[in-house]
């Protein structure tokens, strides 16, 4: 009989809805020993929040994260509200003695992520990030193919991140739905959006970055803000390239835009090895590229690895060999791991400690974008 574990939720957004559907979908795909129960969801609105509560089965509802925090019904807090809300939040769930769920980017800059590291590890709290891309099967191979040694030493890894959406001049900043565009609720633009999930995944697959030399540009330099109403200067980054250094002496290039027209959400990475190289990419996300230098040269070439065979990555839980998965499903995988490594009495990754990494980066990258230099990791 699974034990379970009461959720409480802030934030209804697109976020909320993607955590929500794996809460309700992971006991029916995984033998695990806790079962999520979703207990609350809140947000201000008690009109929006009363809907999604009534929508995805949620028990109750607040319209005051603290509280929701308070209540002794609850056990994990899952923060999916804008990044200028993390820190606060997720401070106050760890010295309620909540175990923390946190969305990315961990939070505003560094020294926020480590205030919130020195909360959940101070109160010795369960905490994860959810950088959802290291659960797409194929990705998770990849980190397995790398783990084994079959590319051998790594020379080069590249990454991409591209989407179109904000090229209109006319889209506003701020407010419910456009909080990505205003510097006050995001900390940054593309760098910590789209840049973090490449850093996170490069960081996972590649080891540690050491150094990085970076340009962004703000395409749109005004926009009308939601809240205010008036014409304001836009502060986020529209578009970052950045390369960098890793520990183990490989390059890395990196490139992120929601400026690419025709692309709405082009995530790709390859990794290039002495005698292998591999590459994904999102939008054919069951599938893993991959080369070997070591075939025979009569029928050396790429190969695609179609990733659905119940041998591969989280593919057992599933459907038949053949029949893929898709995205909502990386967050059904990410809900599994936690909750099989609560189990066990292990952290979860990436947790708050190890998502302070890729803030790290995220921060070094736009002050060497600021400074025009390289700019060391420390």
């Amino acid at each position: 009989m699974s034990k379970p574990l009461n959720i409480g939720m802030i934030g209804y957004g697109f976020m909320g809805r993607a955590h929500s559907n794996a809460y309700l979908k992971v006991p029916h795909f995984f033998d695990l020993e806790y079962r999520p129960v979703l207990k609350a969801c809140c947000a201000r609105s008690e009109d929006k929040i009363k809907e999604f509560a009534a929508k995805w089965g949620y028990e109750s509802y607040e319209t005051d994260w603290r509280r929701l925090i308070k209540r002794d019904d609850i056990d994990a807090v899952d923060i999916c509200v804008p990044n200028n809300l993390h820190r606060e939040i997720a401070i106050a769930a760890a010295e309620a003695g909540k175990m923390v769920l946190c969305e990315k980017p961990l939070a505003m800059d560094t020294a926020q992520g480590e205030e919130m590291v020195q909360a959940v590890e101070e109160a010795g709290v369960a905490n994860m990030v959810w950088y959802n891309y290291r659960r797409v099967p194929a990705v998770t191979l990849s980190k397995q193919l790398l783990d084994e040694g079959r590319l051998g030493r790594v020379f080069h890894y590249r990454a991409q991140f591209l989407q179109d959406w904000t090229i209109s001049a006319d889209l506003p900043q701020g407010g419910t739905a456009l909080w990505r565009l205003d510097a006050k609720a995001a900390g940054s633009g593309v760098t910590g959006d789209l840049l973090a999930h490449c850093i996170d995944t490069a960081l996972w697959l590649n080891g540690p970055i050491t150094s990085v030399c970076a340009m962004t540009e703000t395409f749109v330099k005004q926009r009308k803000h939601q809240l205010t109403g008036q014409v304001e200067p836009v502060q986020i980054d529209d578009a970052c390239a950045f390369l960098c250094r890793f520990a183990n002496g490989s390059l890395g290039l990196f490139e992120s835009t929601r400026y690419a027209r025709g692309h709405k959400a082009l995530y790709t990475y390859e990794v290039n090895g002495e005698h292998a190289s591999l590459r994904w990419d999102l939008h054919d996300l069951h599938r893993l590229q991959y080369f070997d230098h070591r075939d025979d040269s009569l029928v050396r070439g790429w190969r695609s690895v179609h990733v659905s065979d119940s041998d591969q990555p989280y593919m057992g839980h599933w459907w038949v060999p053949g029949l893929q998965i898709g995205y909502e499903h990386t967050f059904v995988h990410q809900v599994a791991d936690f909750l099989d490594a609560l189990a066990k009495g292990q952290p979860c990754e990436p947790t708050f400690r190890t998502a302070l990494e890729t803030q790290k980066v995220c921060d070094a990258v736009l002050q060497s974008a600021r400074e025009g230099s390289w700019v060391s990791i420390g």
